[in-house]
């Protein structure tokens, strides 16, 4: 039977995901051109129950497969608006993730590596970011890291092959050919289990081939060209689809994804972290990936999200194994609650950064985040001197509930006015900027009808 201190714990961090995942989804309208175009083409699987051939405003669409789209599709067979139906099925997954996750690493790694693993994940930055948008870096990400958590478990199980390969299924119709591609140190881990390598993919192959054959079959040779040849080839050898980067672009996303978390990754350079075996899997599977990733020409900082679970539990592992009290680990801490300083600069940058690029926006310093930070810093030293980690790393994530709280209620609206398309007088709307394609997708998803160039 729990004690009240665990329902209390739980009650806590069930309030925490919801701030964190389900809070004002809706105050701010879809963004960017992704969001309203993959809103689009689920609204329109609804609509005509065409659940096959991906389209966007009558046009076959074959950038992405139809994993995401089926999710928005449900998301408006169920009632939901124009900005829920698409964000609620990501967050669900996201959170949903995040309890498997708790529970996979409390199973090999105990219970506060497990909990100091999934707090950093929950609250970091990058994380939070790709669950609060309907695109589909989060749905493969969630399904891709549950098959290969999965994987590390290395028990005999059959399930566990069974399971892991729809995971695996799931990932690649979320996606496609990449998180193929990203299992290869599973491969490694599982060399010597050829049957149930042989059942991981089969499965993989009965959840995942269908819709490609169907959707082949319907389409013929432009479904193949567009989407394995220009989708994937060409995305990962040319420069065609203009995100061309350069092989060190990872290194600032890494730290901008972990924030605040990121002086943590100082720990991972401790040897004794890699004494497991488990452990060198997680580093395969982040270093393959960031590799991979790097090698491609053209780069996304949504294409790191697949390996942040696994940085995440190297992160919660060295603080759960390093003694406490500690010093370092003190000061790491306390120096993720000074972060928290920057947070009004950071909020200044993003409704300019997201209208006109980072270069061209200007950071305001208001002081209002220094006071809460400063304390939150000093609560981190004082309970890690006291050997209670644990609410140190809650100080730290309850900042960022706080920024949370502070970014929907305060920034959404500033995006909504900026940024989406939703607050324009769409009755007069009789044209769109053919270059801008952000309010193109975005004024034609909330008018609900194809709008032509402006001369």
């Amino acid at each position: 039977m729990r004690s009240w201190k665990s329902w209390a714990l739980i009650a806590v961090c069930g309030a925490a995901l919801y701030f964190l995942y389900f809070f004002g989804l809706t105050r701010t309208g879809l963004l960017g051109p992704d969001e309203p175009r993959y809103a689009a083409i689920g609204r329109s699987m609804a609509e005509t129950s065409d659940w096959i051939t991906p389209r966007l405003w009558g046009e076959t669409w074959f950038e992405k497969p139809a994993l995401l789209y089926w999710m928005t599709a449900a998301g408006f067979k169920a009632g939901l608006g124009l900005d829920l139906a698409p964000r609620l099925p990501v967050a669900i997954v996201s959170v949903v993730f995040l309890i498997f996750f708790l529970v996979a690493l409390r199973r090999e790694f105990g219970a506060q590596a497990a909990f100091f693993a999934t707090a950093i994940l929950a609250t970091s930055a990058g994380w939070l970011a790709y669950s609060h948008v309907a695109v589909t870096d989060l749905p493969m990400s969630a399904a891709f890291a549950a098959a290969m958590l999965l994987v590390m478990k290395n028990s005999q199980k059959r399930a566990d092959a069974l399971i892991a390969g729809a995971l695996l299924g799931l990932a690649v119709l979320a996606k496609g050919l990449v998180p193929l591609a990203l299992f290869l140190p599973a491969l490694w881990l599982w060399r010597h289990r050829l049957r149930d390598l042989a059942l991981l993919f089969t499965t993989t192959v009965l959840v995942a081939l269908p819709w490609y054959v169907a959707v082949t079959l319907r389409n013929g040779a432009h479904f193949l060209e567009e989407f394995f040849w220009k989708h994937h080839f060409e995305r990962f050898t040319t420069s065609v689809l203009q995100h061309e980067q350069p092989f060190w672009f990872y290194l600032p996303v890494l730290v901008a994804g972990f924030f605040p978390w990121f002086p943590l990754l100082l720990l991972l350079f401790e040897r004794r972290v890699y004494k497991d075996r488990r452990v060198l899997f997680l580093v395969a599977w982040w270093v393959w990936g960031f590799l991979f990733f790097s090698i491609a020409r053209n780069k996304l900082p949504g294409y790191l999200l697949p390996l942040m679970p696994a940085v995440a539990a190297m992160l919660g592992i060295a603080l759960a194994e390093t003694r406490v009290p500690s010093f370092k680990v003190a000061s790491l801490l306390a120096v993720c609650a000074l972060l928290f300083c920057f947070l009004p600069a950071i909020l200044s940058v993003l409704p300019q950064g997201l209208l006109g690029g980072v270069s061209h926006a200007h950071a305001r310093f208001p002081l209002n985040w220094i006071a809460p930070a400063v304390l939150g810093s000093f609560f981190c030293l004082y309970l890690e001197k006291a050997g209670r980690r644990t609410c140190a790393v809650g100080v730290v994530s309850g900042l960022v509930v706080a920024s949370i709280l502070q970014i929907v209620w305060q920034v959404y609206p500033q995006l909504d006015r900026a940024v989406s398309a939703r607050s324009m007088p769409l009755y007069s709307v009789t044209c769109v900027d053919p270059i801008n394609r952000s309010r193109r997708y975005g004024l034609q998803y909330y008018a609900g009808r194809t709008l032509p160039d402006c001369n």
